[in-house]
């Protein structure tokens, strides 16, 4: 067994490898994640608050403001990848030549 812990599996420290290469790569897709948990996190606690509104409006309300926000964020993300790569013409780091 190559791990450390009784508990926790090669599978486990590739998956977590993945993730934060992942993370690297996208940092926005990290960002509309937390997103989208502050949206559910926000639409639980005015659940309470909600009114006259019926449950199932107020639930449609509140997917559509979180998949908003994850997708305001991926588009902020592509848009700063955009700008990056054809204003700024920078290159990516894993195609970037050595200099002699």
């Amino acid at each position: 067994m190559g791990s450390n812990s009784l508990f926790e599996t090669d599978e486990d420290v590739a998956q977590a490898k993945k993730l934060s290469r992942k993370v690297k790569e996208s940092p926005f897709m990290l960002v509309g994640i937390a997103g989208f948990v502050a949206a559910g996190l926000v639409g639980a606690y005015k659940y309470r608050n909600r009114g006259t509104m019926s449950t199932s409006v107020f639930l449609m309300q509140l997917r559509v403001a979180a998949q908003g926000t994850v997708v305001g964020c991926l588009t902020a993300g592509l848009a700063y990848t955009m700008v990056k790569e054809y204003l700024l013409h920078e290159e990516p780091r894993e195609n970037a030549k050595p200099v002699d």
